[in-house]
């Protein structure tokens, strides 16, 4: 899969046929992509700030959401500890992604569960990467545990903030240490 056949199927899930649009975001993607970085998946969703769907971009370094023209909303996958879906009435399936940078809320996601899983691996092997890169670089090493701790206090600041439920910052907690 390429970026365009990735960005055209998102759109075409979204129900947005605009080929201004598709090729704006396309233009958006390929402007910020890193050299090894690959798509993986898309499928469409809303942001709460927003009423009509955007497109969810799954990659294996992040998580975009797109809409029309917009800037992106990334998502960094080393940095997502929880990605869970719940059902609703009004906004559909709900896709709720936790990472250290913020707690993100995608609605109506179209096939939620699938993506939820895609996003819990692709962000479990941003991990791995990001541990070997760390491991390969001995002088980076004395500051893991600075890091560490670093990001245990974005999780403690997001969940004292209301942004993470109990559950929520347990089970992200766990993650980041075990």
């Amino acid at each position: 899969m390429d970026w365009t056949d990735l960005i055209d199927t998102a759109f075409d899930v979204a129900g947005n046929s605009s080929s201004s649009t598709r090729a704006e975001a396309l233009r958006t993607v390929e402007a910020s992509v890193a050299p090894d970085e690959k798509p993986v998946a898309s499928t469409a969703g809303r942001h709460p700030d927003h009423f009509r769907k955007g497109v969810l971009v799954l990659t294996t370094h992040r998580l975009l959401f797109l809409k029309d023209g917009k800037p992106p909303v990334p998502v960094p996958l080393s940095a997502v500890t929880d990605a869970t879906v719940t059902k609703s009435r009004i906004n559909g399936e709900v896709l709720l992604v936790i990472a250290l940078t913020g707690s993100h809320r995608f609605e109506d996601v179209v096939k939620a569960e699938v993506f939820a899983e895609q996003v819990r691996a692709a962000a479990r092997l941003a991990r791995e990467a990001a541990q070997r890169s760390q491991a390969a670089a001995p002088a980076a090493a004395p500051s893991s545990g600075a890091d560490l701790l670093d990001q245990l206090e974005r999780l403690a600041a997001l969940h004292g903030a209301g942004a993470l439920t109990d559950e929520e910052f347990s089970r992200a907690k766990q993650r980041l240490i075990g």
